[in-house]
């Protein structure tokens, strides 16, 4: 079981061979307008992720009523609380 067998020579599907191509491709250079359209569409992209803005909502304006009911129940709350804080003298 010590035998070692040799790759026959040629193409191997595993691993996958680079195929060579007949004539080099030129390489193309990047011209000002194609710079001036990157930096437009980074520019737009930066502009799309901008933080929104919430419009500040105002205060809610309470009745008359309401207000006025809001002090009685504290009034009544200190009343209470004067004379609980009397009774442990």
């Amino acid at each position: 079981m010590n035998t070692q067998l040799a790759p026959r020579p040629g193409r191997h599907d595993h691993p996958p061979q680079p195929v060579p191509h007949p004539e080099p491709r030129p390489v193309r250079r990047v011209g000002p307008l194609d710079r001036a359209a990157m930096h437009l569409g980074m520019a737009l992209i930066a502009w799309g992720r901008r933080p929104v803005r919430t419009p500040r909502r105002e205060r809610p304006v309470f009745s008359p009523e309401s207000v006025q009911a809001r002090r009685d129940l504290e009034n009544a709350r200190d009343q209470y609380l004067v004379l609980k804080l009397t009774q442990f003298r």
